[in-house]
Parts: structure tokens; sequence; C-alpha cells
């Protein structure tokens, strides 16, 4: 292929980083096949980029460092501020519900910066012009444009009790984040009483920012059925949970199909 034409069809990439899996589907419509994968090249220094600066997991990450109170704010990289400001703006809109900076060890973003950095890549194709384009962290989806004129992205949304089968279809223009205990069991903490929660199998939560929309269906795990009233009253969001007995309750804008 000429590096100067467009690309012919989808470009599907997949990227290990930040213990998971992010994959790419780009539709690059004009845009120089050299340019897609410029931009997939950037997409993933960014995430990789994240991780490194953002991982509890990693003891010299300047989030691990910043934990121990072996560096303050003002001396992190610069995106630091950024997430914890975006994790200040999470917490007051889940009712308290995200709180990064109960968590045990210190203050944590690990239930928005996931999202956040599936945006930072998600920038970069849309810096080169593509057409349309998702970047999927397992379970945050993001997306620019539309994969055929006139058809959104269409997102199933997985059965908790069963990996192979769906509860059904969204469809989304901006982003969906899904949280929840059925693959590692009770490991969100309610910040309230630092306990393991548990009326929350699956949130799912749909919205036009990634980052947020992580850290609310984080806070819907956390907080349950009190935690969806608050994001019923979030203007642009809307939410699914998937109760421990198989019930449902969703906000009122949150539209499932078959």
């Amino acid at each position: 292929m000429d590096d100067d034409a467009g690309a012919a069809g989808p470009i599907r990439r997949a990227e290990p980083v930040m213990g998971t899996v992010v994959s790419f589907d780009v539709r690059p419509g004009r845009t120089p096949a050299r340019e897609i994968y410029l931009a997939l090249a950037e997409a993933r220094d960014r995430l990789h980029r994240a991780d490194a600066v953002f991982s509890t997991w990693k003891p010299n990450s300047p989030m691990s460092r910043l934990r121990r109170g072996e560096i303050r704010l003002p001396d992190a990289p610069p995106e630091m501020a950024e997430v914890l400001a975006r994790c200040r703006t999470a917490k007051e809109m889940s009712g308290g519900w995200f709180d990064p900076w109960a968590m045990p060890g210190g203050v944590d973003p690990t239930g928005l910066v996931k999202g956040w950095a599936a945006e930072q890549a998600l920038d970069a194709l849309v810096q080169v012009g593509v057409e349309a384009a998702m970047v999927s962290a397992a379970g945050d989806i993001v997306v620019y444009g539309e994969p055929v004129p006139g058809r959104p992205w269409r997102i199933g949304i997985q059965a908790p009790w069963d990996r192979a089968g769906l509860i059904g279809v969204v469809d989304i223009r901006a982003a969906i984040a899904t949280s929840g205990t059925y693959e590692r069991g009770p490991h969100v903490l309610d910040p309230h009483t630092g306990q393991p929660a548990s009326e929350t199998l699956s949130a799912t939560v749909l919205g036009p920012r990634l980052d947020l929309a992580d850290a609310l269906a984080t806070a819907l795990v956390a907080g349950g059925s009190a935690a969806l009233s608050d994001i019923e009253r979030v203007d642009g969001y809307e939410a699914l949970m998937i109760r421990a007995d198989g019930s449902r309750a969703a906000t009122g804008g949150f539209t499932l199909t078959a």
C-alpha cells in the first residue's frame, strides 16, 4: 500500500499495558496509512506513560512515591494534578461514593485513570483526522465518529454470570465503562466503611467522558442503590446496575436493546 494513500479498511491492534490488553479499532477514512500507524504508536506510548506514572504496583512510579510521601504533587509529573482534579470532580458527582482519598495506603486514582488513559490514546488518533475509532480497555470503551455512516458504535454488555452471554446492547457515541465483582470478587471498597462492597455484581455507566464514566461505575459498585440515586442526578450520565441476586436497576435514560 502507498504510505500516502488512505487505508482500505479498519485497522485493528492490541497492546498489553496497565495489567490488561487495550484494543484499537480505527476507521481511517481519507487519513494516510502512514499517519495512522504513527498515531497508533503515539497512542500506545500514552498508555505506557500513564502506566509508568500512575501504577500503584510499581514501587518507583510517581504515584507510589506520592502515596509514601516521598514527593509532593507540585514535584510530580503534570498529568498527576490533572487526574487528581478529575478525581475530585468524580467524587463530587458521585456523592462521595468514588473517593480515591479513602483508600488504604493513600490516594489511589485507579478507578478513574484507566478511562483517562484510554481517552488520551483516542485523542492521538483523532488528531490525525481518522473518520472513526474505538479504544477498549477491559470494560472501559471510548469512541469517536461512526463506524458506518449514520450508525453509532454498538457495544454488548456482558452477563456477569455468563462470560459468553450478553444482557443486551447499547448504542454509544462517546464512552461506556463497566465495573463489577463478578470476575475478581468483592474488591471495591465502600469508602464510608472501608469494607468490600457486595450489593452490585455489575455496574455500567454511559456518558460523554470515559474517565468520569469509569469513576462513576466504580462508585456504583461501591455504593449500590444509594450511588445509583446520586448518579441519577448527574447530567449526561446514565447507569445500569445488576445486583448480586440478579435483579436490575437503572437511571431513567439508560436504554438497553436485545
